[in-house]
């Protein structure tokens, strides 16, 4: 299960790279997921949370523009694909799976980043724009990071 959590994560990083941060940072600060003994255990604490969960809002806000740059720009993939890979290795610390957490994490990403660029576009071509189809992959992002976190 934990496996399928990794790629979860890591597909969440490929939809919103920052959202996974905010949640993991949420659930570590809930109790949901034990950072703490790790270099990471800095994340549980509310200043974490609440900045990255700033960030993640930033984040979501930003891609509303329409200076957002594509996802599947060289900088924006491996920013992705980067955010993944970290985002499965932080899952997977309490449990010491971070490895397979790194490259699962980095897998989802790159599945997030491609999927998600075509369900959007494919989403917003149904709606007649994009802003309806960017607001539903937010809520999926949202939804999917702060569950995978939750069952970690």
């Amino acid at each position: 299960m934990i496996y399928i959590l990794f790629l979860v994560v890591g597909v969440v990083a490929g939809l919103r790279a920052l959202t996974p941060f905010a949640a993991i940072s949420i659930g570590a600060w809930l109790g949901w997921i034990d950072l703490g003994g790790t270099w990471a255990g800095f994340l549980a604490t509310p200043l974490a949370a609440i900045i990255l969960v700033i960030l993640a809002i930033l984040e979501l806000v930003g891609d509303q523009l329409p200076t957002a740059r594509s996802r599947k720009e060289p900088v924006s993939f491996v920013g992705r694909t980067i955010s993944g890979a970290l985002s499965g290795v932080l899952l997977g610390l309490p449990t010491g799976n971070w490895i397979a957490g790194l490259i699962l994490g980095a897998i989802g990403a790159v599945i997030g980043t491609l999927g998600g660029f075509e369900a959007r576009r494919r989403l917003a071509q149904q709606f007649g724009r994009d802003r309806p189809a960017a607001f539903i992959e937010d809520a999926v992002a949202i939804i999917l990071a702060f569950g995978a976190v939750w069952l970690a």
